[in-house]
């Protein structure tokens, strides 16, 4: 079962920290700032059945496989990006 959720802007406290941190950007933030939402969830619906527990935004999932191939990161190594880094975050949405 698909719940849409996709990518959701950028809050507050996670934007100010990753343009304090990376004042001059990063390619991560640079992707998120000129391409803003690449994938939504809609795009993916008939992948997924009507019934049994919600997925993870499948649209999050592919933004954080395409930042993995930029970075020729290991699955392992891309977790934990998106739990670490700040402008991983960004591009995800997501807070601190």
């Amino acid at each position: 079962m698909l719940q849409v959720q996709g990518l959701t802007e950028i809050p507050p406290e996670t934007k100010k920290v990753a343009q304090a941190a990376f004042p001059n950007g990063s390619l991560v933030m640079a992707i998120r700032d000129e391409l803003g939402t690449v994938y939504i969830d809609e795009q993916f619906q008939d992948l997924f059945p009507g019934r049994g527990q919600p997925a993870v935004s499948p649209a999050l999932l592919t933004l954080v496989i395409v930042l993995q191939f930029v970075e020729g990161l290991t699955n392992r190594q891309a977790a934990n990006a998106v739990r670490g880094r700040i402008d991983w975050k960004y591009a995800l949405g997501l807070e601190l």
